[in-house]
């Protein structure tokens, strides 16, 4: 049949009615298939990051999310060595599916391609970084962080209970105020 592509195996299936067979490198969204893009799913207005080590020394290529609407985008040496990445802001408008990101190499002219898929609503996955922390609703912050006006507050509520407890006894027995 055919040798196996650099970077990976090549698939081979008929087109549809022709008879024909198409060869196309597996695109998963992983680094295997040449094009990173995480996260692999993404909500509309997401922001996506892609990268590759295809393009080797200059580790510079254009990046093409037209596809999902985004445009064109830039993929600059990253902070691995021989990689580029870049990335781009999925539009609020975008329609779920599955859109083919590319990118072609500044040198050589290869390109790679991944696959983003959009949804509306995305499942935490491994790659997607949990929240951590607490939610700043402004609640617990009227107490402040001085524990002697923190205890003289708590005292004072006992003393306002204790006395509207002993107000109402007094009114049930009927003592009069």
């Amino acid at each position: 049949m055919t040798a196996p592509a650099r970077g990976g195996a090549l698939l081979a299936s008929p087109a549809r009615g022709t008879g024909t067979v198409l060869l196309a490198a597996p695109r998963s969204g992983s680094a295997a298939s040449g094009l990173e893009v995480l996260p692999h799913s993404v909500e509309p207005g997401g922001q996506v990051t892609v990268s590759t080590k295809a393009c080797g020394g200059t580790a510079a290529a254009a990046g093409d999310a037209s596809a999902v609407g985004a445009g064109s985008f830039p993929l600059a040496p990253g902070a691995r060595g021989g990689d580029a990445t870049g990335g781009f802001r999925v539009p609020e408008s975008a329609q779920p599916g599955t859109y083919e990101i590319v990118a072609e190499c500044a040198e050589g002219g290869r390109e790679v391609r991944g696959d983003l898929v959009v949804a509306l609503t995305v499942q935490p996955g491994p790659e997607q970084v949990q929240p951590r922390g607490s939610v700043k609703t402004g609640v617990g912050g009227a107490l402040g962080r001085d524990p002697v006006q923190t205890a003289a507050g708590v005292a004072a509520l006992a003393v306002a209970g204790a006395g509207g407890t002993w107000l109402l006894h007094r009114r049930a027995r009927g003592d009069g105020i």
